[in-house]
């Protein structure tokens, strides 16, 4: 019988993907730039890539094969969060943290302009105590290593990965 193990995150490797991706898009995947952005497909992907463990339970997993048979948490900002947060089998997950000292490079930001929903994702490629210190890369306005100070932010969340979760 296959049991639940923990491995570590690929950090780099992460962090790897969203230097060669940052400024396009891989083939792989579809852009979802013009129907309401790219930000949480573009690090689905980049966390993807340090861990290669999807979760394809069906309406609450974290998955993409294709446009057309893909999970909400792949490409939903409050999906994505609500998958990792909550995450007890296959795949990522995370942990809510406090403070942005807690962020380690590829870890997750997410955040809402003043007077909206939570609606943007970002991969952090540096910490630091500050804002000013911490780096990002993400899609649908194209960044790497954009300081993070330079967003609008109404509300913010730092998610830390934990690890992996796969069968072995």
């Amino acid at each position: 019988m296959d049991r639940l193990t923990v491995i570590n995150y690929d950090r780099n490797a992460a962090l790897e993907y969203a230097r060669i991706w940052a400024y396009k898009r891989n083939p792989r995947y579809y852009d979802f730039s013009n129907i309401g952005g790219d930000c949480t497909n573009f690090i689905s992907q980049c966390i993807y890539e340090g861990c290669h463990v999807m979760n394809p339970t069906q309406y609450v997993g974290w998955y993409y094969y294709n446009v057309n048979n893909r999970s909400a948490s792949w490409t939903g900002v409050p999906f994505f969060y609500k998958f990792m947060v909550n995450n007890k089998g296959v795949g990522p997950y995370m942990a809510e943290v406090d403070s942005p000292t807690a962020l380690l490079p590829g870890d997750v930001i997410q955040f809402a302009n003043p007077g909206r929903d939570w609606h943007h994702n970002l991969l952090v490629l540096q910490t630091g105590p500050r804002y000013e210190d911490i780096l990002v890369a993400t899609h649908t306005i194209d960044s790497y290593n954009r300081p993070l100070s330079t967003y609008n932010i109404g509300k913010i969340r730092f998610l830390h990965v934990k690890g992996i979760r796969r069968y072995i």
